[in-house]
C-alpha cells in the first residue's frame, strides 16, 4: 500500500527553480541541435528558399543523391563487446599529417551567399578542430584572405581541370605563395550537372530582386540584413560576370575537352599532394594514380553531376582493393552522421569528405553552427566506435560493416 505525505520545502525548492535562459539566440538554437538533420531544419528556416535549395538539392531527380543517404542508413554495425573503451582515438592520418577526425570540409563555391561569414568561419572552425579545409577556386573569399583567417589551418585548394593554363598557373603560384597544402582536382565537371531546382527557382550570384525573392526576404530579413551590410559578393580567385547564373558559375569548374594529360599536367606544375575528386571506378582510380594523384575521391559531388552513377560507398572496397596500397582513398556523398564516417573507414577509406553536413550548420548559424556540427560529428564517432568496441580508427576492419 502507497503511503503518502506532503512534501518538505526543501524537496520542492528544486523543482520549483525555473531553468536558466540562454538571451543569445544563436547559442539557444544550436545548443538544441543534436544531429546534423537538426542543423538542416535550422538552416531552411534561415536563409531564402532559393539558397537553401543550392546546398540541398542535386541533380536532376536527384537518384543519387536519394540513395547514397539510403545506403548509409541501410548499413549494418557489426560490435563486439566487453572491449574495454574508455580512451578512443578519432585521429586519422591524412597526407602524412595528424587530423583529430577522419573527414576533410570539402571545397565549395559561393559560401558567402550562405552565410556572411563564408568562407573565413568554416577555415577557423576547420582549423580549431584539427581537420583540412578546402577552399573553391570560385569561392566568395580570396586565397589569400582565407589563410589569414586561419594561418595555422591545413588550407587545400579545389579546382577543376583547366581550359586556360595559364589561368591555373597563376592560381597554382598564389594557392603556392599562399602556404596552401594540397590540391584537389575535381574530375567530374566537363560540364554542370542539371541542378533544376535552381533554375527553377531562377538563383543568381548575387541574387537579383524579383516578386519572389522580395516575398521570400520578408520571411527571412536577417540574411537580407546581413548580404547588403557586408562586403559585396565577389569571387576573388576567377572572373565571374556580375549577376552570373549558378549554372554559369559553376560552368567555371569545368573543361569537356579536358583529358588524362590535362590532370598529368596539373599534378606536374603542383609540388604538394594532388588529390583527383569526382572519380566512381576503379580503373579511373588506376589511371588518375598512374597519373599523378596522391589520393582519390570516390564521389558524386554531393549527387550534384551524373544522376543515377555508382555509390562512393558502394565502390569503396574495390577501389580501395586497386589504389588503396598507393593512394589514400576518401568517399563522400550521404555522409551525415558519424555513424557514416566510421563505416566509410571500416570499409577501408582514409576518411570522408564532407559538404552539405557544414554548410547546414553555417546557413543555422555562421561560424558557431560550422563549430556545432563538427561538434555534433565528433560526439557521433566516438560513441559509436565504443559501441562497436572499438578503441581507434585505425583498429576498424570490414567486418565491422554490412552492406546491404
Amino acid at each position: 500500500m502507497t503511503t503518502r505525505r506532503l512534501p518538505r520545502p526543501r524537496e520542492l525548492a528544486p523543482l520549483l527553480r525555473p531553468a536558466a535562459v540562454d538571451l543569445d539566440p544563436t547559442r539557444r538554437r544550436l545548443a538544441a541541435a543534436h544531429t546534423i538533420e537538426d542543423l538542416r531544419r535550422l538552416a531552411a528556416r534561415r536563409v531564402p528558399r532559393a539558397i537553401f535549395d543550392y546546398v540541398d538539392g542535386g541533380a536532376e531527380y536527384e537518384v543519387t543523391l536519394r540513395r547514397s543517404r539510403r545506403l548509409f542508413r541501410e548499413i549494418e554495425l557489426v560490435p563486439s563487446v566487453l572491449r574495454g573503451v574508455s580512451e578512443v582515438d578519432t585521429s586519422r592520418t591524412i597526407l602524412g599529417r595528424p587530423s583529430a577526425f577522419p573527414w576533410v570540409y570539402t571545397p565549395t563555391g559561393v559560401t558567402r551567399v550562405m552565410h556572411h561569414e563564408g568562407e573565413r568561419a568554416v577555415a577557423r572552425s576547420a582549423a580549431r578542430l584539427g581537420v583540412p579545409y578546402g577552399l573553391s577556386l570560385i569561392s566568395t573569399t580570396s586565397m589569400e584572405d582565407v589563410v589569414a583567417a586561419a594561418p595555422a589551418g591545413r588550407n587545400w585548394l579545389g579546382m577543376g581541370v583547366p581550359s586556360d593554363r595559364d589561368l591555373a598557373s597563376r592560381a597554382l603560384d598564389r594557392a603556392r605563395a599562399a602556404g596552401y597544402e594540397a590540391l584537389v582536382v575535381y574530375v567530374d565537371a566537363p560540364t554542370p550537372g542539371a541542378r533544376l531546382k535552381d533554375r527553377y527557382n531562377g538563383l543568381t550570384i548575387p541574387p537579383r530582386p524579383t516578386l519572389r525573392t522580395i516575398a521570400d526576404g520578408a520571411l527571412h530579413p536577417a540574411w537580407w540584413f546581413d548580404l547588403f551590410t557586408t562586403e559585396p559578393i565577389a569571387f576573388p580567385n576567377v572572373h565571374v560576370p556580375p549577376g552570373a547564373s549558378v549554372h554559369q558559375i559553376s560552368s567555371q569548374l569545368g573543361n569537356p575537352a579536358a583529358t588524362l594529360d590535362d590532370f598529368a599536367w596539373l599534378a606536374e606544375q603542383w609540388d604538394g599532394p594532388v588529390l583527383a575528386k569526382g572519380l566512381a571506378t576503379a580503373r579511373d582510380a588506376r589511371r588518375l594514380v598512374d597519373a599523378g594523384a596522391v589520393g582519390v575521391v570516390l564521389s558524386t559531388h554531393g549527387g550534384r553531376q551524373l544522376d543515377q552513377g555508382p555509390l562512393p560507398l558502394r565502390v569503396l572496397p574495390e577501389v580501395v582493393a586497386e589504389v588503396g596500397d598507393e593512394a589514400e582513398v576518401f568517399v563522400d556523398t550521404g555522409v551525415l552522421h558519424g555513424a557514416d564516417v566510421v563505416a566509410a573507414v571500416a570499409l577501408g577509406a582514409t576518411g570522408v569528405f564532407l559538404g552539405r553536413a557544414y554548410l547546414y550548420g553555417l546557413m543555422a548559424g555562421g561560424e558557431r553552427g560550422v563549430d556545432r556540427a563538427g561538434e555534433i560529428l565528433a560526439e557521433q564517432v566516438v560513441r559509436v566506435l565504443r559501441l562497436l568496441g572499438v578503441t581507434s580508427l585505425d583498429a576498424l576492419t570490414p567486418e565491422h560493416v554490412r552492406l546491404p
